[in-house]
């Protein structure tokens, strides 16, 4: 039997609840053709995801009744929350959808001094929503019931200070690096004993890379640098690769 398709559905659930999906819920069913009667699993509030039948279908409207709700999660035993330098929006996209599918806990955006992108305004509250709504269709796809979410864009002074607020014991934070400094990723996690670790502050840079200055800045903020060995990485490619490292070995 196909398993049930999911469907984000940010709103607060309970049993024998009558719901409008949204708009591009909706499309989501009538694209596959479901009918009144079959199944589908919603997620996006709270804990877990609730089994819902479909009662009635419109043409632009699908009605659901919530049924029982089921307690799971598949989220890493490491939480890895990636920081990003803005990268060309297409590649964006596509850096979202994949840091989704391998585990990232919340993603923060960085505009640097080499970055190509530029947001503000307007634009940026657009890209955001867009890119919020890329991580929620990933985790339809993948299964997590815990959609990441994408903060604003920031500086990279402004993400220093926002992180030298927090107190957190069982951290760590690695910075991807070029430099000749870094260790690779594998030894860096061993010397850091990633056993009683629960949460890693992973950062990337752009396409242009990261200056000396930012670099140091990272590095007397207590970012480890690390490299992913002797080949260049893309900006897009990186972060996929040490996610990859970090979440699947946790």
């Amino acid at each position: 039997m196909a398993a049930s398709p999911r469907l984000y559905c940010p709103v607060a659930l309970s049993e024998g609840m009558q719901l409008n999906l949204s708009a591009a819920a909706s499309r989501h069913v009538q694209v596959l053709r479901m009918q009144p009667g079959q199944n589908v699993v919603l997620f996006g509030h709270g804990a877990g995801q609730w089994l819902a039948t479909i009662t009635s279908i419109g043409r632009s409207q699908v009605t659901v009744t919530v049924e029982n709700h089921e307690l799971i999660e598949r989220e890493t035993p490491l939480s890895v929350h990636l920081a990003l330098g803005l990268v060309a929006n297409d590649r964006m996209d596509s850096v979202l959808e994949k840091a989704t599918e391998l585990g990232a806990a919340s993603f923060t955006l960085l505009e640097t001094e080499r970055c190509v992108v530029k947001l503000s305004g307007e634009r940026a509250q657009k890209r955001l929503q867009h890119w919020q709504a890329v991580v929620a269709s990933a985790c339809e796809q993948c299964g997590r019931n815990t959609v990441a979410p994408v903060g604003p864009v920031v500086t990279l002074n402004q993400y220093l200070l926002q992180a030298a607020t927090g107190n957190h014991r069982r951290r760590v934070r690695f910075l991807l690096s070029l430099s000749e400094q870094a260790k690779p990723l594998h030894e860096a996690t061993k010397i850091s004993g990633l056993g009683g670790i629960d949460t890693c502050e992973l950062v990337c840079g752009p396409e242009g890379g990261w200056t000396t200055g930012e670099e140091a800045l990272l590095t007397q903020a207590g970012w480890i640098p690390v490299s992913l060995g002797p080949r260049t990485l893309r900006a897009d490619t990186a972060p996929l690769a040490a996610l990859a490292a970090l979440t699947l070995n946790a």
